[in-house]
């Protein structure tokens, strides 16, 4: 019989710094793996295609997220239920989190399927793609969607097994799966020559592999939380919850998506040199965001867990640890990133003016990483807590309606790309400042207690 056993007990008790910094490592290290092989498939497209090609598969991020952020953030719904129940070893509505959180997975990869072959390629013209650049972006997107249900799939299920304090299990499975990418990558780009549709494949093969592994996990391991797929459903009271909890997250997904989506269309303005570097830039500045995820996630799961176990001190405690060491790695490597921008960017095969461009972005944006680390360890905190409209409605401000306002009203007035990029530090700063000062005026620690009060 599965039982709730703590083989992760280290979330719950012992010392605070251990049990974050062993949940949160495995994270960094997969994130890591999952960063390299994403990169690799720019690194190999602009070394092998060319610049057009570089320009098509590196700027793909911001349509891809506008598209998927909504289900996906929804789904972090079911991860703030797991963490919670398990937490207050709740076992039957753990179970219901588990299965409903699988469902939903399976619905939502098919819609995204749909909607992302059917949207693309007027999307890309939406944005302004450039002529040269829009055969190659609808190829690598249609193909991308194509498989997103594993991509989905996979989201889902590592979301499950992180929840119940288990990161190093999808590391593993994310491993194989990097390795499994960049193999193909070579195979069908640079041996076959298939072009940037066979990236996306071996993109979505990797992930169907990741995906596989991780559900193979959940229908054997011998917990409370095991998955029986005859009760894979969705079980509507326990679906209300998930969507109560993450529907606030999903709607700053992709409200954010799009705002980002609408400042890729300004850099899309400036030529497919600027869409190469700023895409190039973009792959090294993930590398910077591997510390904020990580904790961000640490923190989530911490927050989620000892909230229902009723221990408030703890929790506070975790969230100035997590905080502290996220915000002091990522500025860290933000000065690493400023420091060796021309030499990062130029390793992705663009010529000289891609390189330029993408250079101009990291000087002007990577010595602010630690206000992005930061707004987003606060929004993991706040999540964690059941609190998903407070992070929705902060950053859907600062980071949507702010930041696109002033790029519309400033490019107007001073047509230079250092414009675009400046609304980022700015809008990072703006955040920070809006999330502390809840942080320390807000009651946001006793969400659960009046929630079941009502209830």
């Amino acid at each position: 019989m599965p039982r709730l056993s703590r083989p992760q007990q280290s979330m719950l008790e012992g010392p605070i710094w251990k049990g974050l910094i062993s949940f949160a490592i495995p994270i960094f290290l997969g994130n890591l793996f999952q960063q390299l092989y994403n990169t690799a498939d720019t690194l190999i497209v602009g070394n092998f295609i060319g610049k057009q090609a570089l320009a098509a598969v590196s700027s793909s991020a911001n349509l891809i997220f506008m598209l998927i952020g909504l289900l996906q953030g929804t789904a972090l719904g079911a991860g703030v239920l797991i963490a919670k129940f398990y937490g207050a070893r709740d076992e039957k509505n753990l179970q219901l989190a588990v299965h409903t959180g699988l469902a939903f997975g399976l619905v939502g990869g098919v819609v995204l399927t749909a909607v992302g072959v059917a949207l693309t390629p007027q999307i890309l013209r939406w944005m302004g793609t450039p002529s040269d650049v829009l055969p190659n972006s609808i190829s690598y997107f249609r193909t991308y969607f194509l498989g997103v249900l594993a991509v989905f799939l996979y989201n889902i299920s590592m979301g499950i097994l992180q929840s119940v304090g288990d990161s190093r299990h999808p590391l593993y499975y994310l491993i194989l799966s990097s390795f499994v990418n960049v193999l193909l990558d070579l195979l069908f780009v640079a041996v076959f020559h298939w072009g940037v549709a066979a990236a996306a494949g071996a993109t979505v093969i990797s992930q169907a592999v990741s995906a596989l592994l991780c559900i193979r996990r959940l229908t054997r391991v011998q917990e409370v939380y095991r998955v029986n797929l005859r009760q894979v459903r969705l079980h509507l009271p326990t679906l209300k919850q998930i969507i109560r909890f993450g529907l606030p997250s999903g709607i700053q997904n992709s409200v954010i998506g799009l705002a980002n989506v609408v400042v890729q269309a300004n850099i899309n303005a400036f030529g497919s040199d600027a869409m190469a570097g700023c895409g190039s830039y973009a792959k090294v500045e993930g590398f910077a965001f591997l510390p904020v995820t990580c904790f961000a996630m640490g923190l989530a799961t911490f927050v989620g867990q000892n909230l229902g176990a009723r221990q408030y001190d703890r929790v506070r405690r975790g969230a100035r640890f997590g905080v502290i060491c996220s915000v002091t790695l990522a500025e860290l490597m933000g000065v690493a990133i400023y420091l060796g921008a021309p030499y990062l960017i130029a390793l992705f095969g663009g010529d000289e003016s891609v390189v330029v461009y993408g250079a101009r972005q990291a000087h002007a944006e990577a010595l602010f990483y630690c206000l992005l680390a930061l707004s987003h360890c606060m929004a993991g905190i706040f999540r964690g807590a059941g609190k998903a409209t407070v992070p929705m409605t902060v950053m859907l401000l600062c980071w949507c309606v702010i930041r696109v306002s002033y790029i519309t009203v400033m490019v107007q007035l001073i047509p230079n790309i250092l414009v675009v990029f400046s609304a980022y530090p700015l809008t990072w700063g703006l955040s920070s400042v809006i999330f502390l000062i809840y942080y320390f005026k807000a009651d946001w620690i006793h969400t659960f207690d009046r929630m079941e009060r009502r209830l």
